[in-house]
């Protein structure tokens, strides 16, 4: 190989200098002084194998010229600086959806930031019973708060709420039917779909009615001796209009009672506060539990404003024999996951519904962000060439999110913004990849960028405005 090289390129590879020698180069050799060594040798040695390549002509390249030990250097650190760098990092959502599912959706209380530190840098009383001196078991710390919000018998708590459901059909129909209505045999985000979790649980689905049009005769005509429970599914993430008709609530609880089946709902959203002086109308836990349902199960990070968490809640046999089963163990949650349920619930539980940033940014009145968006506007416009921006505040509307509440808005105000030097979409771009510290998640509409300051901290503002300022240059 070396044999049928020109003569400039064997010089070239002559040129490159050993690992040995790179590692004595002073910013490499103060990486290795606080990383693994190893690390940066196999970084060393790719990038050199790499070069080789292109010399040589093994790898697809132009015309390759000859890197200094100080190039080859920076590249290395570059390298081994972005391997260690956090993938998962804080963004500015401006985007008006609160529970944005690509952006972690609700945002933690202040105070579960303390109770983590708690929690995490010490041992605690997790599954130990201090009373009894004896090992005790995690729910505890969670179920009475639940109990109390929602009126259930009992509760527990899973990792999420396609898991809670899982639980419940493995663990009480295993082998049998769970009737269901076609119109809410629904798909939650990333292609997970209602029939498929429902097949994993090793209990069959029975569908009844049609897409548009269920009726209480049909999951009457659908019940055998194999029905191991009734099913029904909130529409959360889509919505039915026109021609349609479902059962009340009312009349499956008197067919579950009638039959003794289980009636099972997967409420999804988990709100647990009446929302309609916001806009939002939303079932509440507690309403579908006073009704009679037998369980109950949504999810901790939507309109509950808690962590990624599936709770289960109902009749307390039920949830004896949901808890006993195999799975439940795989599911659990971890320590984290229960301090930062407990601190929210407790919230709640207070009524300091303010202290959880979805429920404060749902209540969040259109004016209240009008005059956080004016605000911004005057610290931002002396920063910017204004003979090329247009910028104004305007009505606008903002989403909830995560699955939730469909067809339903909250009115906002909303800041648009136009540049005669860059397109909307240029300036989304910008913004997303801003070099001036944090990056910002905003919207385009109608050849404007749109952003909403009702999912925006007012501690995030500065930070914001520096990333306008630069986007907009």
């Amino acid at each position: 190989m070396k044999r049928a090289l020109s003569p400039e390129k064997s010089e070239l590879l002559r040129q490159i200098p050993s690992v040995d020698e790179l590692l004595a180069q002073p910013r490499l050799a103060e990486l290795v002084s606080r990383v693994d060594r190893s690390l940066v040798v196999e970084v060393a040695r790719a990038v050199l194998t790499d070069l080789r390549a292109r010399i040589t002509g093994e790898t697809a390249a132009g015309a390759v010229a000859a890197l200094s030990a100080g190039e080859l250097e920076s590249k290395i650190a570059d390298w081994v600086e972005r391997i260690l760098a956090h993938s998962l990092v804080p963004v500015i959502n401006a985007t008006g959806v609160i529970l944005h599912t690509n952006l972690g959706r609700a945002p933690l209380a202040a105070a579960v930031v303390e109770e983590f530190r708690r929690t995490a840098t010490q041992y605690s009383n997790l599954e130990y019973d201090l009373e009894a001196g004896a090992r005790g078991k995690r729910d505890a710390h969670v179920a009475q708060l639940l109990e109390r919000l929602t009126g259930a018998e009992a509760a527990i708590v899973v990792n999420n709420c396609a898991a809670a459901v899982l639980l419940v059909l493995a663990a009480l129909a295993k082998g049998g039917e769970v009737i269901v209505s076609r119109g809410e045999l629904i798909e939650i985000g990333d292609g997970f779909r209602i029939p498929e979790i429902m097949a994993e649980s090793g209990a069959e689905l029975r569908e009844v009615g049609t897409t548009n049009r269920t009726k209480l005769a049909d999951y009457e005509k659908a019940i055998n001796e194999r029905t191991r429970l009734l099913m029904r599914v909130h529409p959360s993430n889509f919505t039915i209009t026109g021609f349609t008709e479902k059962p009340a609530v009312e009349e499956l609880v008197e067919l579950s009672r009638k039959t003794g089946l289980p009636l099972i709902e997967d409420l999804g959203s988990g709100c647990l506060v009446d929302l309609g002086e916001t806009g939002i109308c939303e079932p509440t836990v507690r309403q579908s539990i006073a009704a009679g349902i037998s369980l109950v199960t949504f999810s901790g990070d939507k309109l509950l404003g808690g962590p990624q968490a599936g709770i289960i809640a109902g009749k307390k046999d039920l949830v004896a024999k949901v808890r006993r089963h195999p799975l439940f163990r795989a599911l659990r949650v971890d320590k984290m996951t229960t301090a930062a349920l407990e601190v929210t619930l407790g919230a709640y539980l207070r009524g300091a519904l303010d202290e959880i940033p979805a429920m404060r940014m749902i209540r969040a009145t259109a004016k209240e962000i009008g005059l956080r968006a004016q605000n911004l506007l005057r610290e931002l416009r002396p920063e910017l060439p204004l003979d090329e921006i247009e910028m104004e505040v305007a009505d606008g509307f903002s989403l909830a999110g995560g699955g939730s509440t469909p067809t339903q808005t909250l009115a906002t105000k909303v800041i648009r913004i136009a540049s005669a030097r860059h397109s909307a979409a240029q300036l989304e771009q910008r913004l997303r990849r801003s070099p001036a510290g944090i990056s910002v998640i905003a919207r385009v509409e109608e050849e404007r960028l749109v952003l909403d300051l009702r999912t925006v901290f007012p501690e995030q503002e500065p930070a914001l405005i520096a990333a306008l300022a630069f986007a907009l240059r």
